[in-house]
């Protein structure tokens, strides 16, 4: 594990010395977030702009978002995301980053329950491997030939050949910001049949307004159109950021028992001071 003691000298003298936030970065198959410890409340004042400027990848730390791991009665610990723009949502990526965080933290030991915007998770740790239970998805709708469905955020899905070479943020910010979306916005995922079990998604974050390397719910999203028409309990997904797994149980046009699998790595750690 590679560590990297950051400190932004920066804004030292005209700042408050007493007011600096230890942080940890981590990243889920390319997705990267800031995780900050909060379970003494010391950042519940974190200001939306804060959020923005921690992750901006030319003037501050940078990240695709921000999570602060919180304490709250009746669960291992609560999940707070907010994207790179400040808003909230929920985020599977974050989440299971979020869970080898709180392993690192030992706030638990193998498995979890934990509280995020979208309710209650349970989660499991093993070699680095996080697998993450999302919430079930009663209902999948259609936009056309496309799919649109709710994992915790919502998710537009297109099946598209020669994804590699696909405009993903020409087309996806367009989806997002059509006349059906754009008050509310969506995320657009894009995906490629690679095999009978195995598909390729590329995504377009709302809040992120980019493609990122990989999105979990996306992900996750993908993947139950793909269970959806064929005879599988499991799917491997493939994305820009590295390789992760979907399972689930399909029950007509519904899904329970919904996990998702894949790698969640600390690279690095340090502190700033509040810009």
């Amino acid at each position: 594990m590679l560590f990297v003691f950051c400190i932004n000298y920066s804004n030292f003298a005209s700042s408050n010395l007493d007011r600096y936030m230890d942080f940890y970065k981590y990243q889920g198959t390319g997705n990267d977030f800031v995780m900050i410890d909060n379970r003494a409340g010391e950042w519940n004042d974190l200001s939306i702009e804060n959020i923005q400027k921690l992750c901006d990848r030319r003037f501050g730390i940078g990240a695709d978002g921000l999570i602060k791991i919180n304490a709250i009665d009746g669960y291992d610990f609560e999940v707070d995301y907010y994207n790179s723009d400040g808003s909230k949502s929920f985020c599977g990526n974050g989440a299971r980053c979020s869970v080898a965080f709180a392993f690192f933290l030992d706030i638990f030991e193998g498995k979890c329950k934990f509280m995020a915007i979208d309710g209650e998770h349970e989660a499991e740790i093993h070699n680095g491997i996080v697998k993450l239970k999302m919430t079930d998805v009663e209902s999948i709708s259609n936009d056309g030939e496309d799919t649109v469905m709710d994992t915790g955020s919502p998710h537009y899905v297109k099946y598209v050949e020669d994804i590699i070479n696909y405009n993903v943020f020409a087309h996806g910010n367009g989806i997002r910001n059509s006349e059906n979306y754009k008050e509310k916005g969506i995320n657009v995922n894009f995906v490629e049949k690679i095999s009978e079990d195995e598909i390729f998604v590329r995504t377009y974050e709302r809040g992120v307004e980019d493609e990122t390397y990989s999105c979990g719910t996306g992900v996750t999203a993908s993947a139950l159109t793909f269970l959806q028409n064929n005879n599988l309990i499991s799917v491997k997904v493939k994305t820009l950021g590295g390789n992760l797994k979907v399972y689930a149980e399909k029950n007509g046009n519904s899904f329970q028992n919904i996990w998702l699998e894949g790698p969640a790595k600390q690279v690095f750690r340090g502190k700033t001071d509040l810009i």
